[in-house]
């Protein structure tokens, strides 16, 4: 499929970081080339915009118009539940801050920096980053490039998802069609999963009203699915894979033992600074995580396992490793692929 076609399959993916999800497109797709994913944000078929969970993803342009406003409830929400700014944005007319906020952004994109004094001027008893973070989340702002083009940098610059696609939200959009592309991509699945994948609530009633196909897994919980589904034979091998940081693969379920222990979830999520690392999958399972560094001429790749592994599992990882380093550091003289096993 093309890379626009596995975001639409994926209900859109984690972008907080602006280069992941060429990592995660390259990780999925048999041929994927940066420019597959650019030329799409460049040409508008894709965006990047805050959703699912109050994080940014990138989706199709159809999916921003659809999803965003779907999940507005929840991110109204948020504007006075983030512990950071609520005291300052209690009492504030939520309707004047966004009007006057898509004024600001109709004139012009801009940066959260530009922004912030503008508010400030309106509301000047108000912390401007307090006000920024309210527009960011009662406004559907998408990142305009060239912030995540693949060789290029820039800060993010914020324009309004109806301005940028020149197309107007979805009035009516279904949480039913859309809780189905989450079971493709992602069930069989509780409805606690759906509702940790999305951050919406109530979705026992739009569940209900659904022709799913219904399992227990091994703890008793009700697993649905779409009815015709594939399931695969559990012994059906599972190659390694380098998943990106923040990849959904991870963040998509309430319920993490599918795809990672206890013990490695625990190692993992105590990333400093909530930062997620890229991660090795090791017949489907967390099994480490990965860096890439670059120093001169040679691109080095450091694998830190959790456990120990067999020597077959070693050569699949450094030979899927030495395809990423082809994929990330092209220009490189020399690539090394490095396994340590981390400490106890």
């Amino acid at each position: 499929m093309s890379a626009l076609e596995a975001v639409e399959h994926l209900v859109g993916m984690q972008a907080q970081a602006p280069f992941p999800p060429y990592f995660g497109l390259w990780t999925r797709l048999a041929t994927f080339r940066p420019d597959d994913l650019a030329d799409r944000l460049l040409d508008r078929s894709a965006v990047r915009i805050v959703l699912m969970r109050g994080t940014v993803h990138l989706v199709s342009a159809e999916d921003c118009l659809l999803l965003r406003p779907l999940m507005q409830p929840f991110l109204t929400r948020t504007v006075l539940s983030n512990t950071q700014h609520r005291d300052e944005l209690t009492g504030l007319d939520q309707d004047e801050l966004t009007a006057f906020g898509r004024k600001l952004l109709d004139e012009q994109p801009r940066t959260a920096a530009q922004l912030r004094p503008l508010l400030a001027e309106r509301w000047p008893d108000r912390s401007p980053a307090a006000l920024a973070f309210a527009v960011r989340n009662l406004l559907p702002l998408v990142q305009i490039p060239p912030r995540a083009i693949w060789g290029r940098s820039g800060q993010p610059v914020y324009a309004t998802a109806e301005t940028w696609l020149d197309r107007p939200l979805a009035t009516e959009p279904s949480p039913g069609d859309v809780l189905r592309r989450y079971l493709a991509a992602f069930g069989p699945a509780t409805v606690a999963d759906m509702q940790t994948w999305s951050g919406l609530r109530g979705l026992k009633e739009v569940v209900r009203e659904m022709d799913l196909r219904s399992f227990r897994d091994e703890n008793g919980r009700e697993l649905l699915d779409l009815p015709d589904a594939p399931l695969p034979d559990p012994d059906l091998p599972s190659p390694p894979r380098f998943l990106p940081p923040f990849d959904n693969i991870l963040l998509s379920h309430q319920d993490r033992s599918r795809v990672m222990s206890a013990e490695d979830r625990k190692r993992l999520f105590s990333a400093k600074n909530a930062v997620l690392p890229g991660t090795v999958l090791v017949d489907g399972f967390l099994h480490g995580t990965w860096q890439i560094t670059r120093k001169r001429d040679v691109g080095t790749l450091d694998v830190t396992a959790y456990q120990a592994l067999s020597s077959a599992d070693e050569e699949a990882i450094a030979q899927e490793g030495r395809r990423l380093l082809a994929f990330a550091e092209p220009d490189a003289a020399e690539h090394a692929v490095q396994i340590t096993e981390a400490e106890r």
